[in-house]
């Protein structure tokens, strides 16, 4: 069984299974209006101006007929699962969002992920980036802690320290997996430098720990973070090549094969190439049929643009008001997606997964006024549907520390901690919505529908899911107060007939420049140092009556907005509930009244003392199991935990 908390109470009911939790600073501060604190890249206050009305504007009336079932449909994305979107953190920021060690984790990341897990059923976490590159081992660290940083030169353009972990980031990991199902892929480091840096020794403790701690928890390794920038960030001589990878992913591969402590060896992850190599340029080494019995999947790495040259003086400069208007159409996530299609085809005929290992709006922080708006949010989201109908399997938005503006969570500089809650980025509603967009079923299949004349600021589409039509997503770009941009799509059914009624969910702000008034289903998680990962407001889920005689379901999105229309049947989400039927697990559990739970969420917890999330790390050690669980997180150290048991 799992033992966890410091705080525990078992729930007997499996099916809707609930943690409270209690305590942490901030979590109980309702007012940091004393607080002071520098403004950094990820709480930046610029606003831009949104795009001109297009000229001539698009049609604000079209219909899409749309078929019944799968079976008449060509040019459907392979299955889709609701992890779709997961995230991609930064080595070095794992002290601030995850927690210092496996005893002390946070829980406003805990709720996050939670949010997400309830919709998709799980998430996925990539932990890397370039603090991977540098990172190395050692027994153990001051304060228990389970990462730390120390200056490198490491000639990478954003300048990442070097991490030195312990075995308790394993343990760290395992405990998040036992509180939200969270599943992760690592990066593969070496114990002294990038990569490979000594291949006649590969440090392969991150795989070893992993596999042993994590157990069905970890995903993947990560074999080298884009390759094809190590000559210029000078981790390889000018000439290093995609054979020259190819050959050093086999010393991995074989190092991997002659080392006991490692029992799966069939879970790689690469080239994970950014964009100066195509992977084609991989794939003709050889690579996939030399190590596809060792590959779990084929990845890529890139971001469409870059903001380096304001902090690095790398490159040129990229104007944020004029680079606004590339991301608020359709065709910024096609064309994204467009030089990877072959390389999706081809990892199908093998058999694997092509995963998008890193993204978002820009490299080098993205933008100040795009990353973090509406309108970042609104292309993040179509581009990661765009990515599914290309075949990706799953894409990782990344996630920095302060000195970035992409960021979908961010917590508090340390100095005002006590003061601040956390702050939410426009993105991480993409990726919750995502979760929503696939479900939970894994069966899920997304078509582009290119209508009303294929019309680039209103991209629509259709998916379906076990076989039969589901879900339409609907996206509307522009900003135009007075109304006059806002569109109706009229949906009909070849082969079927509408229901009499669908419920719609609106992703809604007043501009695509806005970044606090944003709403999915009329609630928000709140804006910068409010964010605790609950929703707040009044869940608002729109039902529109169909005429079923017409066999038509008229659907107004307006300008700018995102809508998705169930045509069937959705199951109910409930992130705010909180079970009072436990038994107690025996060891370091606190008794409390039937009556005192049944009226309330427990005690305020705010003169307890900070506590444990395991219990001797056994966390760790034990299996997950197959039942649905729901959470609900309210402070830091853990009180009430319930987890569901499947057999």
């Amino acid at each position: 069984m799992l033992l966890l908390a410091f705080w525990s109470l078992w729930l007997l009911d499996v099916a809707t299974a609930t943690v409270t939790v209690y305590g942490q600073i901030p979590m109980g501060i309702t007012s940091a209006a004393t607080a002071q604190t520098t403004v950094a890249a990820a709480y930046n206050t610029t606003v831009l101006n949104p795009p001109a009305i297009p000229d001539p504007p698009p049609a604000t009336s079209f219909t899409l007929t749309l078929q019944s079932t799968s079976a008449g449909v060509t040019d459907l994305s392979i299955p889709v699962p609701g992890t779709f979107f997961g995230f991609s953190v930064e080595m070095s920021v794992i002290t601030q969002l995850f927690g210092t060690n496996s005893s002390y984790i946070q829980v406003p990341l805990l709720n996050l992920l939670a949010n997400i897990q309830e919709r998709a059923g799980a998430v996925h976490v990539r932990v890397g980036g370039n603090t991977q590159e540098y990172a190395y081992y050692v027994p153990t660290l001051p304060e228990e802690r389970a990462i730390s940083k120390e200056s490198a030169d490491t000639n990478n353009p954003t300048q990442t320290p070097a991490v030195i972990y312990t075995m308790d980031l394993f343990y760290l990991l395992a405990n998040i997996s036992s509180h939200v199902n969270v599943h992760w892929y690592l990066g593969k480091f070496s114990a002294t430098s990038v990569p490979f840096n000594d291949t006649s020794d590969f440090r392969l403790q991150i795989v070893e720990y992993g596999e042993a701690i994590l157990g069905d928890h970890l995903l993947g390794i990560q074999v080298g973070n884009e390759p094809d920038l190590y000559a210029a960030h000078d981790h390889r001589n000018s000439s290093y090549s995609p054979q020259n990878y190819a050959n050093e992913f086999g010393e991995m591969v074989d190092a991997l094969a002659a080392d006991s402590n490692v029992p799966v060896k069939n879970n790689l992850i690469g080239p994970s190439v950014s964009g100066t190599w195509t992977p084609e340029m991989v794939w003709d080494t050889g690579f996939i049929t030399e190590y596809v019995d060792n590959l779990f999947a084929l990845s890529v790495e890139h971001y469409p643009t870059d903001n380096c040259f304001p902090e690095y003086g790398i490159g040129v400069y990229h104007d944020p008001q004029v680079e606004f208007s590339d991301f608020l159409n359709h065709t910024s996530g096609v064309a994204l997606c467009e030089p990877y299609l072959n390389s999706t085809a081809i990892a199908q005929t093998v058999g694997k997964p092509f995963l998008m290992f890193e993204t978002n709006s820009a490299s080098c922080g993205g933008f100040p006024g795009i990353s973090d708006s509406f309108g970042g949010a609104l292309w993040a989201l179509d581009y990661g549907l765009q990515m599914a109908y290309s075949n990706f399997s799953g894409a990782m938005l990344h996630v920095g520390g302060q000195n970035v503006y992409y960021n979908p969570f961010t917590a508090p500089p340390t100095n005002v901690s006590k003061y601040y809650e956390w702050t939410v980025g426009a993105v991480y509603y993409s990726a919750l919505i995502a979760s929503e967009v696939f479900g939970s079923t894994n069966t899920s299949q997304i078509l582009d529908l290119h209508g009303n004349d294929d019309n680039i600021y209103g991209p629509q589409y259709a998916i379906y899911e076990h076989g039969a039509l589901a879900r339409v997503a609907l996206f509307n770009f522009i900003t135009d107060p007075s109304g006059a941009s806002t569109y109706t799509a009229t949906i009909t059914v070849n082969g079927g007939t509408v229901p009499s009624s669908v419920n719609v969910k609106y992703f809604l702000s007043p501009s695509v420049s806005t970044k606090d008034n944003i709403t999915w289903a009329g609630q928000t998680l709140g804006t910068i140092h409010e964010v605790d990962g609950r929703f707040q407001g009044t869940l608002n889920v729109t039902t529109i009556a169909c005429d079923t005689g017409a066999n038509t379901c008229l659907i107004p999105v307006p300008a700018p907005a995102f809508a998705l229309v169930f045509l069937t049947s959705e199951e109910t989400i409930a992130t705010a509930t909180f079970a009072t039927t436990v038994y107690t697990a025996g060891a370091n559990t606190a008794t409390v009244e039937a009556s005192v739970l049944a009226t309330s969420n427990g005690m305020s917890g705010a003169d307890w003392e900070l506590g444990s999330t395991s219990n001797e790390k056994s966390a760790a050690r034990a299996r997950m199991g197959t039942g649905v669980a729901r959470y609900v997180f309210a402070g830091a150290a853990l009180v009430v935990l319930g987890l569901a048991f499947g057999h």
